[in-house]
């Protein structure tokens, strides 16, 4: 029987990559997508055209009701899960002394509560010797001005994971983080001269910034036999960045 893996925000750039991934190393693929249905079809559409199963399931994951019924949805349709791969998230940029409450509200509501409320169903729903990957942020080592916010929301989730990976390991089952740094993806791009991209992927010895497929690759090896004894870590997978 197939491994279900559940991918928040699998319509996205690195969502995306990783879902195609896992469907590529035999896993049934919970699609998940917040607004945007089509693109979300689109990957199911990619994984079914080359012998892959996967669906779309929608929900908003800074709602509980709304994450329960994301999993609800993915177990009636695939039968269980196995994998949960939490990549949903928010980067919007400003200064401190902005005093932008409403927008440092929405990113720790999704940043933080969304990763909370994912890895709470996770820890519910998720079988023995299964895994819970959740996303961080290599930025984390390098303070920029304007990611105040987001550093904030992506520090909690790493006190999250090595908390669950206590308290569900006693079922085999792993909790651990990516902390990506700069990968060709929308959300990262928006906003960002080219001048900027180049100089960002200066700042990694192997001089590039990441592609998602880079991304995807380490996400696959947490998720497999392989890595089943890495545990309660936070992953740098950022070419030296940080």
């Amino acid at each position: 029987m197939a491994k279900v893996a559940l991918v928040t925000g699998g319509s996205g750039g690195i969502g995306r990559a990783i879902s195609e991934r896992l469907a590529k190393d035999g896993c049934a693929v919970a699609v998940h997508y917040s607004g945007n249905v089509d693109k979300a079809q689109e990957v199911v559409d990619s994984i079914t055209k080359n012998g892959g199963e996967a669906v779309a399931v929608g929900g908003d994951v800074v709602q509980a009701d709304e994450v329960k019924k994301i999993f609800a949805n993915t177990i009636s349709a695939l039968g269980s899960v196995d994998i949960v791969v939490h990549t949903a998230g928010i980067m919007p940029l400003f200064k401190i002394e902005q005093e932008d409450m409403d927008t440092f509200d929405k990113v720790i509501a999704t940043n933080l509560r969304g990763t909370f409320l994912v890895m709470a169903e996770g820890a519910k729903h998720v079988r023995d010797n299964g895994r819970v990957i959740v996303f961080s942020s290599s930025v984390l080592a390098k303070s920029f001005p304007t990611y105040g916010a987001y550093i904030a929301s992506k520090a909690g989730v790493e006190g999250l994971v090595k908390v669950l990976a206590n308290e569900i390991g006693p079922r085999h089952i792993t909790v651990n983080a990516i902390a990506p740094g700069p990968v060709a993806t929308p959300l990262f791009l928006k906003g960002k001269t080219d001048q900027v991209i180049a100089e960002l992927g200066k700042l990694a010895p192997l001089g590039r910034i990441g592609q998602p497929e880079d991304i995807a690759g380490v996400v696959s090896f947490l998720a497999g036999n392989d890595g089943a004894w890495v545990n309660g870590q936070i992953i740098r997978v950022n070419g030296g960045f940080a």
